[in-house]
């Protein structure tokens, strides 16, 4: 969801509302999950997607409906899947989605105005979604954050007890849950911090990558010691561009932890070698390098003969990315974005 509240944003100041869709419960074999979002504009035009076909078909025409009398609206939305429903709903399932009608206020560009900073400063908080009386198909949609033990920025006007309870069943949760709290129901989301990819090396490949990386969620670094390589022109969805003085000194000032997943991509083994040596010192999730086996092995050689053990060495993807044959630059990047979803769709948070 990320990246889409940027877009929220940029709609919200240029003064033009929107249909959000968010799915509410799925079960059987539904193409996407609870939470999933898609917003949806008034010329039908959508920013995501929450399954494609005949689903988001549906969900547009459910959406002019909300941009008519606005307010919220939960829609049922089933698949028989085959022989009944044809290709596009071979899934089967069933969703239930909240169109829910954002108006391009003050309020509104406020509040996600603040959630985008919550998300951009890795803090963590709950996302709120008060969908109306349990029993009812929902008239209003009210958003807030919760941010501390008190701290609240939106729409909440329930008592304080409520939203301990609602705290409570979604604590230790990594997704969204539905919650019931006095006859009125809820979607609580915890505030996911993005993982974050530093690209060290800003030639073709990284280009490529960071392309990628900024659409599939992960918060994006390019680092190079080249500004003609290394800048916004280049790199306009990285989330920063860092140009450094030099190759050693590579992690200065940077937060590496268990989310961080560092890429080595320079334009030269000597680069590289810098690069991962300063790598292999820190608590990075993920470490991978772009190379032949044969570099591979010399270079671990020569760190191992520096003090390196082969234990730390294990920690490395090289070569880097899955075995897809790719060959091209834009097909490297697939395989080592396909990689980092891999290794990250098997991390819990902490």
């Amino acid at each position: 969801m990320h990246p889409m509240i940027r877009s929220m944003c940029g709609l919200l100041e240029q003064g033009e509302g929107f249909v959000l869709a968010t799915i509410l419960s799925q079960t059987g074999s539904a193409p996407r999950t609870v939470g999933t979002r898609m917003v949806v504009r008034s010329d039908g035009s959508i920013i995501g997607t929450i399954g494609g076909g005949l689903l988001e078909a549906e969900v547009i025409r459910g959406a002019a409906d909300v941009f008519e009398k606005t307010g919220a609206r939960i829609r049922i939305f089933e698949f028989p899947g085959p022989p009944g429903g044809g290709m596009d709903m071979i899934c089967g399932g069933r969703l239930e989605i909240l169109l829910g009608y954002i108006e391009a206020s003050a309020r509104n560009l406020e509040f996600f105005h603040a959630l985008r900073t919550v998300l951009g400063e890795r803090r963590r908080g709950l996302l709120v979604t008060a969908l109306g009386p349990a029993d009812a198909g929902s008239e209003q949609m009210r958003l807030s954050l919760v941010l501390g033990e008190e701290s609240v920025c939106g729409d909440f006007p329930y008592p304080a007890g409520w939203l301990a309870l609602l705290k409570e069943k979604a604590a230790g949760e990594r997704g969204p849950v539905l919650a019931v709290a006095g006859g009125q129901r809820f979607l609580v989301e915890p505030c996911v911090v993005l993982e974050t990819v530093f690209l060290f090396g800003a030639g073709h490949v990284s280009q490529q990558v960071a392309l990628l990386t900024t659409r599939v969620g992960f918060r994006t670094f390019v680092l190079d010691d080249r500004s003609e390589f290394a800048n916004r022109e280049r790199f306009p969805a990285a989330d920063e561009i860092i140009v450094l003085e030099s190759f050693e000194k590579a992690f200065e000032g940077l937060e590496v932890d268990g989310s961080s997943h560092v890429v080595i991509l320079t334009r030269g083994h000597s680069h590289d070698k810098t690069v991962l040596a300063q790598a292999l010192r820190t608590r990075a999730g993920y470490l991978g390098m772009m190379g032949s086996r044969r570099k591979r092995d010399v270079l671990y050689e020569t760190l191992i003969q520096e003090g390196f053990g082969r234990e730390d060495l294990e920690r490395v993807h090289c070569p880097i990315g899955l075995e897809i044959g790719a060959e091209s630059p834009e097909e490297i990047a697939v395989s080592i974005v396909a990689e980092l979803i891999l290794v990250r769709s098997r991390t819990a948070l902490p």
